[in-house]
């Protein structure tokens, strides 16, 4: 167990209708507003028109700007940052899953750095600290809601992430019944993402007492969330869908204390290149990740297991299962090609025992070699 210094400014207030509970807050983030969407999420959930209502009794304006996609590139986040200039908008609503709220963290830098090219994100401070930012969140696996971390997608397709105290959101509104409409593909995904997170943060060479701690609300709640997918591929109730997206938010607070593990870096390009949504991605390298903290953290491992109730073989049948990554196939120069992109990540040195490119090559030949 490793100790380490634990920053997360973000105030959460959570449960039902939270957003119109609480409609006083957005007050003190100026007098207008950009909310960023993506196409349906905030619409359908019923998050959108809560949002919007609750501007309207705090007599708020807002401009909205609904063309976050998945995956959502810096050009457009650059985009929304020119428009939020354009409007002398006060703050940043973010309204989504994962990539809605990544984006509004990246369009609030962009709006307060007007100089700032789409690709100048990835490399340098910002200059200006961003607007204030307030998330919604509609699914229950990013946990972008508590975390200082926006991952974007670059012009040449990859994917990189950005983080820091700048890219945390001010507020963040924690309703669980923005989950209910998810549909069971995204429901899936979402939640292997939240394990994801628990998991890579329980075997971290960063863990430490407070990522245990909200690694043991979040394993065991989202483990058998996962098993009944399995098991049933039914739609979870609505006491199901609270209890998952609370467990998403504990995974988040896991992942923003220890960073993440090879799966979220080596998911990246199932993701780009193959079009399997991130969570499944990042779950497809698991497996792997789990055998290697039995090997190099043999007593976490065994807590692990104690907690979920379940062992390894049954583990690994039930996360390969749900990530459905068997259309995959790459050839040996593929595999080979992507290890350059590798060379001293940190996520990488994060992972049980250090991973290497060379690790990294092997596993995806094990896996998806022709």
């Amino acid at each position: 167990m490793t100790d380490f210094n634990f920053f997360m400014p973000v105030e959460v207030l959570s449960g039902k209708d939270a957003v119109l509970k609480h409609a006083e807050v957005f007050k003190q983030f100026g007098k207008s507003c950009l909310i960023i969407t993506g196409g349906t999420s905030a619409k359908t959930s019923g998050a959108l028109e809560d949002v919007l209502n609750a501007l309207e009794t705090a007599e708020i304006k807002a401009h909205i700007f609904d063309a976050i996609t998945q995956n959502p590139t810096a050009e457009s986040c650059h985009k929304g940052g020119q428009i939020a200039r354009d409007f002398a908008v006060d703050f940043i609503i973010g309204i989504g899953g994962g990539s809605a709220l990544d984006a509004a963290k990246a369009v609030a830098a962009y709006a307060s750095n007007k100089t700032l090219e789409p690709e100048d994100i990835f490399l340098s401070p910002l200059l200006f600290t961003p607007l204030p930012v307030v998330l919604v969140g509609t699914t229950a696996g990013t946990g972008s809601e508590v975390t200082g971390t926006a991952v974007l997608t670059r012009a040449d397709g990859t994917k990189k992430s950005i983080n820091g105290k700048d890219y945390y959101a001010k507020v963040s509104f924690a309703d669980p019944k923005y989950t209910y409409s998810v549909p069971m593909n995204v429901t899936v995904s979402t939640a292997l993402d939240a394990f994801s997170h628990a998991t890579e943060g329980w075997f971290s060479n960063r863990a430490g007492s407070l990522s245990f701690l909200f690694a043991r609300k979040a394993l065991p709640e989202l483990y058998s969330a996962l098993t009944l997918f399995y098991e049933n591929r039914e739609l979870p109730n609505e006491m199901a869908r609270d209890i998952l997206y609370y467990a998403s938010l504990y995974a988040g607070v896991t992942l923003n204390a220890c960073g993440a593990g090879f799966p979220h870096a080596m998911g990246y390009v199932l993701t780009e290149d193959f079009g399997i949504p991130h969570g499944r991605a990042c779950a497809a390298f698991l497996p792997e990740y789990v055998s290697r903290g039995m090997e190099f953290k043999n007593v976490d491992a065994m807590d692990y297991f104690s907690l979920l109730g379940t062992n390894f073989p049954e583990l690994q049948k039930t996360i390969l299962s749900l990530a459905d990554v068997a259309s995959v196939h790459m050839t040996k120069e593929q595999s080979e090609a992507y290890k350059a992109r590798w060379e001293d990540l940190k996520n990488f040195k994060n992972s049980p025992g250090g991973y290497t490119p060379v690790d990294a090559g092997a596993l995806l030949e094990n896996l998806f070699g022709e």
